[in-house]
């Protein structure tokens, strides 16, 4: 099957683009597209992977679902395009690298710039139905982005993910530990946020992992 997808990619999970999950999950991915009203747009479904190639990957951020609000959801985890108002979740995420780091609360929710960096920020699930949080789990996309991940931790080396809550942390239950760094803590929702989000110092723990390896820190 011909994915429209960064090359590198294409690449590594080339082994998933003919399984019969993943032609089952492109049938019902285009019949939503068609039939009601989806996000991101189609052309960002894979946009986490077409700004951040394989060999520059420093950092992964695992999230669930994209947003199922109006313009809101832009194929990044957490992010949001310029213009959108900042989710409460990311405001959460901003307070606590300000923080962490000193760096500025920005404007934007944008967080391409993070992943020009280096940052994967990936989403379990990369589409959603409008106002339908979850609609589109469980069709397939969970297996894919597993691969990713088990990719990753098999293929790669000294990479930080970054796993918030505890759905995150299932996802990411088989990383090779011994090659990689793994940060946990409750996520960054307002309902959890001052249960261990705020003061878990990630963003600063990432950087003096990715220095003690060699690697360029990240900007947040």
């Amino acid at each position: 099957m011909n994915v429209r997808i960064d090359e590198s990619w294409r690449k590594m999970l080339a082994d998933e683009w003919d399984k019969p999950y993943f032609k089952e999950l492109t049938d019902f991915v285009r019949q939503e597209y068609r039939t009601t009203t989806v996000y991101p747009p189609a052309s960002r479904i894979f946009a986490a992977f077409d700004a951040c190639p394989v060999e520059n990957v420093k950092v992964v951020i695992l999230g669930q679902d994209p947003y199922h609000g109006p313009g809101q959801a832009n194929g990044l985890c957490f992010s949001v395009a310029d213009g959108i108002d900042v989710p409460r979740s990311l405001v959460n995420i901003f307070k606590e690298v300000n923080a962490d780091t000193g760096a500025p609360i920005p404007a934007s929710g944008n967080l391409e710039r993070w992943a020009r960096q280096g940052v994967l920020l990936l989403n379990a699930t990369l589409t959603v139905r409008a106002h339908a949080a979850g609609s589109h789990q469980s069709h397939g996309w969970e297996q894919l982005t597993d691969k990713v991940v088990e990719k990753l931790s098999s293929e790669c080396e000294n990479l930080v993910f970054i796993l918030w809550g505890s759905y995150a942390a299932r996802k990411g239950e088989f990383i090779d530990r011994s090659k990689h760094l793994v940060l946990t803590s409750p996520h960054p929702s307002p309902l959890s946020a001052s249960r261990g989000f705020f003061g878990n110092h990630h963003f600063s723990k990432a950087n003096e992992y990715l220095i003690s390896k060699g690697k360029t820190p990240v900007q947040w």
